[in-house]
């Protein structure tokens, strides 16, 4: 995969935009440095970027770009230039340098097509930061356009002419601080081929040139009739302005005279930078009815500076006198009331009315901010104190009701909270409100501040008054968004206050502070050592569980989501309200696995695992549920066994792999969300907050209409995120959000240091009705084979066996070796593929083993096509130089392959893959030695992160007996298998059947039968 760069490229008069690609690739090192310019080694030939551009972004049209080279100043070591995704070198003097490239060259106006195709905010690797930068710039230059903050402009050189352009217009203090922050995180690499210009200059001849190029295009596609323009200097000029060629053709005295005018016209425009005009707005006093303008001016740019009073201004030096002069007289075109304060030799201040007052605060304010000007307004009417200041209601927690809150209240119970009318933060009565509206004011004082009377809330409160209550109910999910910052409404009066006490303000400071949690320990039953952060998990899905709210557990893979679970479900029994069944809804894959984890850790509770054909239905379903503390079922099953499972009254609702509903459309989904529970958990390892689809549908699975309806939650949140990069949005949704998910990630240091630095797990998987159907056969027809066989005949009999049966709880194409699509066959392969697209969405590494370079070479081409990504295989075919490139990519390359596949023998030793950090052994040599040394090409010294290790077995089959084999002897089991798979192969004929033979009860088939 290559990574493309662009670098606006500013050397006066020459100005472009250079496109170039790189990727990784195996390069000699240098033995010492060139005298000349060195072609740099990972840059994309113009064939190869040509052809990457016309995958990356098809509708584009860069082939008539210009080829060009460019030299680039890059990090560089002794031996190379960095690759730029690569981390930096642990050893080694880094320095600049510089390399040439192959690349292309656009103009402005290709760059800037270019670059509104740059997805925004996208994490896609392949776009460099450099590149995702100027794409920002580029829809800065929209938002300029769309607010016309731009100007004409004549620019006069001696002997050269005279240059017609659109400049734009920086200043309102919003852009004078967007120019310094983009200058300010300009990424390094924006700089290498101009290293000499400084951030802010560079940004602001990006902006120049992308602007003019834009406006003039779109004035250049209706140009103006010459007709209708004037004459003189200033018709070749708005010619110009409207023409793809900047230059005029002539420079005569009467462009010179014009360019004069314009400087001038330009004037007051300009004054924003070192000096800034402003604006006090004071209320009346007393009884006063006037409000006053005060003139102010601030020097410097800092918007710290204190406002200088007029009086103080005039007795500075003339230069400031005359730029307070020119700012005055440009906001009285903004806003006309100024014009009456400028009557006087010195003006100070202008006075206005009520009515004027409220016109400058809706309608001059924003327009003289943006135009570049300083306005303060009095707290009570200031943007800050907006809603705090309008009328609304004050709400207060009712301790009476509200003291001794149930457990289990969930987010519809509705709680009583006494109210009162309030305006500018105070409360009022209704005989103030009335006396109030009466006056029909748009500004009004409480007490010692004014504040507005909005016509609307008015209409509001009345309509409130007629049909009021003593007092108000909410339900726990308004007072939650309350809490989190979420503006609610009462018909139509806005909630401008809201006070909690007691339990209700327990919950919020536990849920937006998750140290207020108490952990729970090892309840009694559990049979193991909860870590740490376990601990805390099971509190905070107990404390969630108490208030009959839904929770989302959202662990990176490996941390124990399941244990957890069990633990907080055996901490309900001791608590007594484990009173009703728990219906955990998995993937068929993992059934098996929940079984035997509940079984092992909590062996006091009564699991049931639903699926087959012969599984409960009707009033069976119902009695074995009343039964059972734990019911495992599959998704597949839920919309076939609806009924039956809506019968039931559940105490909880459990969701592993949660991302299976983030479909709301799908019927399985739908099926799920008809079922109640009085409490509802999703366990996931994929990061839901990051796929807002995804998000809205587990959310509202465990919390219905928390976040709203569908469409609702797409426009207030997705489409303003996901489109626009509206970080506003993205916080408010994160506030929302956050208390119902718990997120630890392995790379958190809290939680690293409460893991062992290897992490070993049997997944057991079950067969498929198919796999089941070839491992009976198999050993059928291999048992009548051994019985009738002696001696080495025997021998080889029973080790053929193995491998025969091996290759069916692999897959059944692997045993059979047709050509059919691998699809839903095998519950090994089903179970791998939901565990790696949790290793690749938190963007980490795999090596996956197997004895069969058959089976390799079959998982590499599905894995391949499953995944959307490349993936690399390594086996005894494998020439050096492959092998070499592949272990020199997989370890350097940031964009190399992240799943690895390697049989065996050919990959079991002599390796350093330290990049990964989770080994998937797919099929067992049975040996724990041989196993180990596989496990050793991760787990050695070069490692930085904790390493997981998953042992597949088959469910119901010898690999399920031999590994418990290998369990119950763990301390001797080198001795005991040292020989391989031979030791198998002196089993008596009974042994090998107790065995071989199928455990029926484990079988799993995707339709689960009728």
């Amino acid at each position: 995969m290559a990574i493309l760069h662009g670098n606006w490229v500013h050397q006066p008069p020459r100005a472009g935009f250079f496109l170039w690609a790189e990727t990784w690739r195996q390069v000699p090192r240098r033995r010492k440095r060139d005298e000349q310019p060195a072609i740099h080694p990972y840059a994309l030939d113009l064939a190869e970027l040509l052809q990457h551009l016309s995958e990356q972004f098809p509708v584009l049209q860069l082939r008539t770009s210009k080829p060009a080279s460019q030299t680039l100043v890059l990090p560089s070591t002794l031996e190379n230039v960095l690759y730029s995704a690569s981390p930096p070198p642990e050893t080694g003097k880094v320095a600049l340098e510089v390399w040439v490239v192959e690349g292309l060259w656009l103009d402005a106006p290709q760059a800037f097509e270019l670059l509104l195709n740059v997805p925004l905010g996208s994490t896609d690797t392949s776009i460099g930061n450099d590149l995702r930068f100027w794409s920002q710039c580029a829809r800065w230059v929209l938002d300029l356009m769309v607010r016309a903050k731009y100007l004409p402009s004549l620019e006069v050189h001696n002997g050269d002419g005279a240059v017609a352009r659109w400049r734009p217009l920086l200043d309102s203090a919003g852009d004078q601080a967007r120019l310094k922050d983009f200058a300010a995180r300009l990424p390094d690499a924006c700089r290498s081929a101009t290293p000499e210009v400084a951030p802010v200059d560079l940004v602001r001849s990006f902006l120049e040139a992308v602007l003019d190029a834009r406006v003039r295009a779109l004035l250049s596609s209706e140009p103006p009739d010459p007709r209708t323009l004037p004459g003189g200097a200033v018709r070749p000029w708005l010619q110009a302005l409207a023409s793809p060629q900047p230059q005029l053709r002539a420079c005569d005295a009467a462009t010179v005279e014009l360019s004069e005018i314009l400087s001038s016209w330009e004037a007051p425009l300009r004054y924003q930078g070192r000096v800034r005009t402003g604006f006090v707005l004071e209320p009346p006093e007393g009884a006063e009815r006037s409000w006053a303008l005060n003139f102010k001016l601030r020097l410097g740019d800092d918007p710290a500076a204190p406002l200088l009073d007029a009086v103080q201004v005039w007795a500075l030096p003339g230069d400031e006198q005359e730029t307070f002069l020119a700012g005055l007289g440009l906001a009285s075109r903004i806003f006309a009331p100024i014009e009456r304060g400028l009557l006087v030799p010195q003006p100070e201040r202008c006075t206005l009315s009520t009515p004027e007052a409220f016109q400058f605060l809706k309608a001059a304010t924003w327009r003289l901010r943006e135009s570049g000007f300083d306005v303060l307004l009095p707290d009570s009417l200031s943007e800050m104190g907006a809603l705090r200041n309008r009328l609304g209601l004050k709400l207060e927690a009712v301790s009476g009701r509200n003291a001794n809150v149930s457990p289990g209240l969930g987010m519809q119970s509705l709680l009583n909270f006494r109210w009162e009318l309030s305006l500018g933060g105070q409360p009022i009565s209704r005989e103030q409100f009335e006396r109030l509206a009466a006056t029909a004011e748009p500004l009004v004082k409480v007490d010692s501040a004014w504040v507005e009377l909005r016509p609307q809330d008015v209409r509001a409160a009345r309509k409130f008054f007629e049909t009021r209550q003593d007092q108000v109910g909410l339900s726990l999910e308004h007072v939650l968004r309350l809490g989190f910052g979420d503006a609610q409404t009462i018909a139509g009066l806005p909630i401008v206050n809201f006070d909690s006490s007691g339990p209700i303000q327990q919950l919020l400071e536990t849920l937006t502070d998750q140290r207020k949690l108490k952990p729970i320990d090892e309840p009694p039953g559990f049979r193991g050592t909860l870590r740490p952060y376990q601990k805390l998990g099971v509190g905070w899905l107990s404390f969630l569980q108490q208030w009959g709210l839904g929770a989302c557990l959202a662990d990176d893979m490996g941390l124990g989501k399941t244990i957890e679970m069990i633990a907080m479900l055996l901490h309900l029994k001791a608590r007594q309200e484990l009173d009703g069944p728990v219906l955990l809804i998995c993937p068929t894959s993992v059934m098996g696995n929940w079984e035997r984890e509940v079984r092992k850790f909590a062996p006091e509770l009564k699991v049931h695992v639903h699926h087959g054909a012969r599984r409960p239905k009707g009033r069976n379903f119902v009695e074995m549920a009343a039964r059972t503390n734990v019911v495992v079922s599959s998704y597949a099953l839920v919309q076939r066994d609806s009924r039956d499972l809506k019968r039931v009254e559940w105490l909880g609702l459990v969701l592993d792999e949660a991302q299976n509903i983030k479909n709301p459309e799908a019927k399985q989904t739908q099926a799920i969300r008809e079922l109640t529970a009085r409490f509802r958990i999703a366990l996931t390892g994929t990061p839901v907050e990051n796929r807002l689809a995804e998000l809205w549908s587990i959310l509202d699975f465990l919390n219905p209409g928390y976040l709203g309806a569908r469409n609702f939650f797409q426009r207030r949140f997705a489409v303003p995120i996901e489109k626009y990069g509206d970080r506003a949005s993205a916080n408010a949704l994160r506030a929302l959000v956050q208390p119902f998910i718990l997120r630890r990630l392995k790379s958190d240091p809290q939680i690293i240091q409460d893991l062992p630095e290897k992490q070993e797990t049997n997944v057991f998987c079950p067969l498929t009705a198919e796999q089941a159907a070839l491992y009976e056969r198999v050993v059928n027809e291999s048992l009548t084979k051994i019985e009738s066989s002696t001696g080495i005949q025997r021998r080889g009999a029973v080790l053929a066996t193995l491998v025969k049966l091996k290759q069916v709880c692999n897959h059944p194409s692997h045993y059979l070796g047709d050509a059919e699509p691998l699809g839903e066959r095998s519950g090994k392969l089903r179970r791998l593929e939901e565990m790696l697209e949790e290793v690749l969405a938190d963007e980490e590494r795999a090596l996956i083993f197997t004895q069969f370079a058959e089976w390799g070479h079959l998982l590499q081409a599905h894995l391949s096509r499953q995944l959307g990504s490349e993936v690399f295989f390594l086996f005894g075919g494998t020439s050096k130089n492959q092998r070499e490139a592949m272990i020199d990519r997989f370890q350097r390359d940031p964009q190399a392959p992240r799943i690895f596949i390697l049989s065996l023998k050919a990959g079991g030793v002599g390796l350093n893959l330290t990049r990964a950090n989770h080994v998937f052994h797919f099929d067992r040599w049975w040996n724990p030695a041989v196993e180990n040394q596989a496990t050793d090409r991760v787990f050695r010294i070069g490692q930085t992160k904790n390493v997981q290790v998953y042992k597949f077995v088959c469910t119901g089959t010898l690999e399920e007996r031999i590994s418990a084999l290998i369990e119950s002897k763990k301390a001797l089991a080198e001795q005991v298998v040292s020989a391989g798979e031979n030791w198998l192969s002196e089993m008596s004929t009974d042994q090998l059947r107790q065995l071989l033979v199928l455990d029926r009860s484990e079988i799993v088939d995707t339709d689960e039968g009728e």
